[in-house]
């Protein structure tokens, strides 16, 4: 068993794939619509085969409810592993990615947080090389 798909709220869509593409360095993955669902992924440019991102729009009260708390709560709503987050950290301010929290190290890691600009805080994470 695999996960393949995962899923984010967003508060709109095309902000979010240029985030998740220009800024992150994802690459759009699937992009259809009918009538108005619109169905977009992305997916690491490390692993264009890997798990799947869904951008989903939160045009569902429950899913705006939800992500308004977690992100109200400071709680991320995707975390991200890298091997290089102080780099990754510069790049990304670079293109404009608006940090909450800069590198810190914490236990057994290396956690930094930023905000996709579409209702999300998103965590990116180095684990600590023992």
């Amino acid at each position: 068993m695999k996960i393949k798909l995962t899923s984010i709220y967003v508060d709109d869509q095309e902000k979010a794939l240029a985030f998740y593409t220009g800024v992150l360095g994802f690459t759009k993955k699937a992009d259809f619509s009918n009538g108005p669902f619109r169905w977009l992924t992305v997916v690491s440019a490390e692993e264009p085969d890997g798990t799947e991102l869904q951008l989903a729009l939160n045009d569902n009260p429950a899913a705006k409810i939800y992500q308004q708390a977690i992100f109200k709560q400071g709680q991320p709503a995707l975390m991200l592993f890298t091997d290089d987050i102080k780099g990754d950290h510069e790049r990304i301010k670079a293109k404009g990615g608006a940090f909450a929290m800069a590198p810190t190290d914490v236990t057994g890691s290396t956690i930094a947080k930023l905000e996709d600009g579409c209702g999300n805080l998103i965590q990116i994470t180095e684990l600590a090389r023992w």
